[in-house]
């Protein structure tokens, strides 16, 4: 079961959105009946939080409300994406199942009164929604407006309740085998905190200093495999009714709450929600990130954008709203970096509850807005592109990710507060996209071969066997930046004795870290080759590699920060320190071009995104997003599929897909 068996479904790709009917009554559903027509709607997600009207009682459904709204969009030749409404547990639930509630790291239980009100490990919720999920399939398991089913909604929750404790401690004995085993692998002969039975061990919680690292990130993993275990719960008790295919749509955020490798490989198809964090170019180079993020996560496969906003931007503290055009280029985005289709939170925006101001495709003032008639251009669009179903897209470049580098980044007591591994994940990206490099994301341990160059911001924890994995990918010809702070500790958290980094990297390095010395908050310095770092730097010796560039200041004057390795076939890059924006690019630039690895389009100015999306009979289509306010001519012709003729030329804020030749 695959998105292409929803896509052939839809003849096309997927355009729509999250559907709820329950806030609006006959009236309205008879005018969305005509706007999701004229839209071109063809998927719509339905009862992502309605389970307090879907179960009334404890074991009491009420589905006739659901029955006509299928029905309803099926004659209006809407297919349904039907969610199990698991993130939302009735009032009901939480007063009969007050132990089922969320509680935060200073042991404070939280109340009902929002969303994700449960803790994923309390038995009554995993039962609840184990049995409402089953008994929607069992109703509509063959229903013909099925499509696609949807578990739960943005899992994300964590809860170190007495519950988790004890499923914490199952987790452990199976990860560990035994006591002395995790003894060890915690380093509990520091600070006393040796543990002699099982019963001793508790999750994560608020403490007097620091907390065990090799504890947070045990529970990290373990959160992450828990659940993967309550989302297959779900999926399981579907599948015994339905042969429809099942995914959960997942946020891909600044933070990281489980293993989406592992996540990748449980669902049919992948999906994610994806927002904004800033505007104009910013965010489109965001949707850049996350969709080759999750590309990557689903195994090159297609995948699909559940969720966006038309409207919608969160910088943090505001929602800032969209400009004219971005509705369909940010959707383009995603669609050219692998996803099969544009779907929007939510169809009609809310007149009441805690989310009355996120945008939708039919805002407050009614169709007759700027809003609907862009959903309606992209709605166009988007089904001019149905022969892009099922394409996939190929890059040369690759950012290395991996959860556990990630979470041990996370732990306390580190050097140094700026060792941000989301940001240098951002960073790296951002450096080759706006090179009009297409980016892959690749663990340390998989195939790197068909890559020209690897960049590794953030490998602070990296295995034996990742090491060794980079080090045959540079002995074979590949081109490895690995960037300060890499490779210091093991699976374990235990840092790496004899120097730094992991012993087979430094092999494919020709370099050894003997000491980190982060730098003050604001201090700047400068290289050898003119270039200025701030935040991090380190005492390093070459062994074997050419150093490009040197430390200038203190005890570091005239030692390495720049290193160039030829080993093997291919070279090891080694910067110690963090470049500034300018320095870095440079780098990076001068890497690829070292490669042979090309942009995907040659002669398109920054700021205008190309990605070519690959058919398995060998056809291609080139789709070309200008984020300037000038028009750009274009290196080569083609047929443009969203006007239907020839094209020369991008609009300023203009869009195209042309098949390419």
């Amino acid at each position: 079961m695959t998105l292409r068996q929803l896509t052939d479904r839809l003849g096309g790709l997927a355009f729509g959105g999250d559907y709820n009917p329950e806030q609006w009554g006959p009236e309205v559903w008879k005018e969305d009946d005509e706007l999701m027509r004229l839209a071109r709607v063809n998927l719509a997600t339905v009862g992502v939080f309605s389970w307090a009207l879907l179960e009334p009682e404890e074991g009491r459904y009420d589905f006739d409300w659901l029955d006509g709204h299928l029905d309803r969009l099926h004659a209006a030749g809407v297919a349904v994406d039907l969610a199990t409404p698991t993130a939302s547990p009735p009032p009901w639930f939480t007063l009969a199942h007050p132990d089922a509630l969320p509680v935060r790291s200073d042991g404070t239980r939280l109340t009902h009164g929002s969303r994700d009100t449960y803790c994923l490990t309390a038995p009554a919720y995993r039962q609840a929604a184990r049995r409402i999920a089953g008994a929607l399939a069992e109703r509509y398991g063959d229903h013909p407006a099925l499509a696609l089913w949807h578990v739960h909604n943005e899992y994300g929750t964590i809860c170190p309740c007495d519950h988790t404790a004890a499923a914490f401690r199952v987790w452990l004995r199976a990860r560990h085998g035994s006591l002395d085993a995790l003894n060890e692998a915690w380093g509990t002969a520091f600070w006393s905190q040796h543990y002699t039975s099982w019963e001793q061990i508790l999750p994560p919680r608020a403490t007097q200093w620091r907390r065990n690292p090799g504890q947070t990130l045990d529970f990290s993993r373990f959160w992450s495999d828990e659940t993967r275990a309550a989302y297959r719960e779900q999926r399981d008790a579907i599948r015994a009714h339905s042969d429809r295919p099942v995914t959960t749509n997942f946020m891909v955020p600044g933070y990281q709450n489980f293993d989406m490798w592992a996540f990748g490989r449980e669902v049919d198809l992948l999906a994610i929600d994806h927002y904004p964090d800033s505007a104009g170019i910013g965010a489109a180079a965001h949707a850049a990130f996350d969709a080759d993020r999750t590309r990557s996560f689903a195994g090159g496969t297609p995948w699909l954008l559940m969720e966006s906003g038309t409207n919608t931007v969160y910088t943090g503290d505001r929602i800032l709203p969209k400009e004219p055009g971005d509705i369909l280029r940010h959707s383009l985005a995603h669609i050219a970096r692998g996803s099969d289709g544009a779907l929007f939170f939510q169809w009609r925006q809310s007149r009441a509850g805690a989310e009355t101001w996120h945008s939708s495709m039919v805002p407050h003032a009614g169709p007759d807005s700027r809003i609907f008639r862009e959903v309606t251009a992209t709605g166009a669009a988007v089904a001019r592109l149905g022969e892009l179903a099922g394409s996939t897209v190929r890059a040369e470049v690759a950012v290395l990710h991996d959860s556990d580098a990630w979470w041990a980044m996370d732990v306390d007591g580190l050097p140094s507060p700026e060792l941000d591994y989301y940001a240098a994940l951002r960073r790296a990206h951002r450096a080759l996209w706006d090179t009009g490099r297409t980016v892959d994301f690749a663990h340390p341990e998989h195939d790197l071969s068909r890559y020209r160059v690897v960049l590794a911001p953030a490998l602070f924890l990296l295995t034996d066997a990742g090491a060794e994995n980079l080090r045959r990918y540079v002995a074979g010809g590949g081109t490895l930046l690995v960037q300060h702070f890499s490779g210091f500790v093991d699976e374990r958290m235990h840092a790496r004795l004899g120097g730094y980094p992991a012993a087979p990297l430094r092999e494919a390095l020709g370099i050894r870290v003997e000491e980190h010395r982060p730098l003050r908050q604001g201090e700047e310095i400068t290289l050898s080759d003119g270039s200025t770092a701030r935040s991090w730097s380190e005492s390093l010796r070459t062994e074997g590699a050419e150093a490009l560039a040197a430390y200038t200041h203190g005890m570091l004057a005239g030692s390495p920060a720049l290193t160039r390795h030829d080993f093997g076939s291919g070279h090891g890059w080694y910067l110690s320190t963090r470049l500034d924006d300018a320095g870095y690019a440079a780098l990076v630039g001068r890497l690829l071009t070292e490669a042979g690895a090309a942009p995907e389009l040659p002669g398109l100015p920054p700021g205008v995104e190309a990605v070519t999306r690959h058919a398995p009979d060998g056809r291609r289509w080139q789709l070309l997003l200008n984020h300037l306010d000038e028009a750009v001519p274009l290196p080569r012709p083609g047929h443009d599929l969203l006007t239907d003729g020839p094209l020369s030329e991008l609009a300023p804020g203009g869009c195209a897909v042309l098949r390419a030749h």
